[in-house]
């Protein structure tokens, strides 16, 4: 039990929030490259970036993981884009740090969530069951691709 919680609903909590976050962060970054922006959007998508990461701490570990390290750089990246947009108003160079933190943290839910996937999906297990085959790193490259292409997209298109 965690916070009064048994593993299994935290899981449940836990998934959910990630895949609120990874839909809504897809959404954030799309309209960022069509120049366009929905509060509501944005702030359930930067919320819900925090709280699974912080929700991911709440797993008992008795070593530090690569999911705790991932939480730990999204918990140092978040902050500046949240100052960014809601404390300098996307003023400067705090435009930059609003798209490259989100559309970074974005990046660190979305590949977890391919790791997961691997873990966890019997077909994709078969197909990558260390995460060392081509399968995997095939996923992964895709991801790493996508995210620099729409965020290079996003840092030129975006305007206040």
């Amino acid at each position: 039990m965690t916070l009064g919680l048994s593993i299994e609903t935290l899981t449940f909590v836990h998934v959910l929030i990630s895949l609120i976050a990874i839909a809504t962060g897809i959404v954030w970054l799309v309209d960022l490259v069509g120049n366009r922006a929905r509060d509501g959007m944005t702030a359930v998508f930067l919320a819900t970036t925090v709280l699974t990461s912080v929700t991911g701490f709440m797993f008992p570990a008795t070593q530090f993981l690569p999911s705790h390290l991932f939480g730990v750089i999204s918990l140092i990246v978040l902050p500046a884009a949240i100052y960014g947009l809601y404390g300098a108003k996307l003023t400067g160079r705090w435009r930059l740090a609003y798209v490259i933190g989100g559309t970074f943290a974005l990046y660190l839910n979305v590949f977890v969530l391919i790791v997961q996937g691997f873990l966890k999906v019997p077909a994709l297990n078969a197909l990558a069951p260390t995460q060392g085959e081509p399968p995997f790193a095939i996923a992964q490259g895709i991801l790493l691709v996508a995210t620099v292409a729409l965020g290079y997209l996003a840092v030129k298109r975006y305007r206040v």
